[in-house]
């Protein structure tokens, strides 16, 4: 019980939101607690993010996804100028555990891939609202950046989704 006061406070602290409140009592739920969900960006019910600056958006995966897929080891990234397409693969990430699709939250073209993921794909893991962006898009629809969940929803979301599994 001490262990969880100290872990919600430090949370609050740090501005982290709690993708599951599962309770603690098995120890591998630990965790699955601590996904963090960033305020000012958008997510998709398949676990992306976007962070929409001026005329482009930013794109990659939210902490809660890449906790489930364990440790990123290679990722694949469209090239720049290829169209992506909103609900559609651009690409895929493989870990230890499985390999899956990323899907785009958005519809537009692709104006930079991260160039870091192909010699560091880990910055997947250890920093996926910022060193581990996968893509930048400029979105052909604006307008789909409103279909998308806000940090609040998203987190209930995530809490609902866990609870079922």
């Amino acid at each position: 019980m001490a262990l969880r006061m100290w872990a919600s406070s430090t949370a609050n602290v740090l501005r982290v939101s709690c993708a599951s409140k599962a309770h603690l009592s098995p120890a591998f739920s630990l965790s699955r607690c601590f996904s963090s969900v960033l305020d000012g960006l958008k997510y998709a019910t398949s676990h992306e993010w976007v962070k929409h600056e001026g005329p482009v958006a930013t794109i990659g995966i939210t902490d809660h996804a890449q906790d489930h897929l364990g440790e990123v080891v290679f990722v694949e990234l469209p090239q720049p100028g290829s169209s992506v397409s909103k609900g559609s693969s651009f690409g895929n990430v493989e870990s230890v555990k499985a390999t899956s699709d990323v899907n785009s939250p958005i519809s537009g073209e692709v104006v930079e891939v991260n160039p870091k993921l192909s010699e560091a794909p880990g910055l997947i893991n250890t920093s996926p609202y910022e060193d581990g962006w996968m893509i930048k898009v400029k979105p052909s629809s604006p307008s789909e950046l409103d279909t998308l969940l806000g940090p609040k929803e998203y987190t209930k979301f995530c809490e609902e989704e866990d609870a079922a599994h």
